[in-house]
């Protein structure tokens, strides 16, 4: 029981720093979204530490248009 206490404070601290990261990448000022920024935001969220060692992830994606 205690060893699941201690892996959940530290997945919380983990996506903390990640989220800290983002937000010191300027990744929460932009007033328009797309999946592409959300999907950045995420994927920086989830590396934590990582970023602070040279991680630098980046998502590309595109929504399909509606057909005419």
């Amino acid at each position: 029981m205690r060893g699941t206490s201690i892996f959940g404070v530290l997945v919380v601290i983990w996506l903390v720093i990640g989220a800290i990261a983002a937000g010191q990448r300027g990744y929460y000022s932009d007033e328009e979204t797309n999946c592409a920024e959300v999907g950045t935001i995420l994927v920086t969220i989830a590396a934590g530490p990582l970023n602070y060692v040279g991680a630098n992830p980046e998502v590309d994606c595109e929504l399909p248009q509606p057909s005419q």
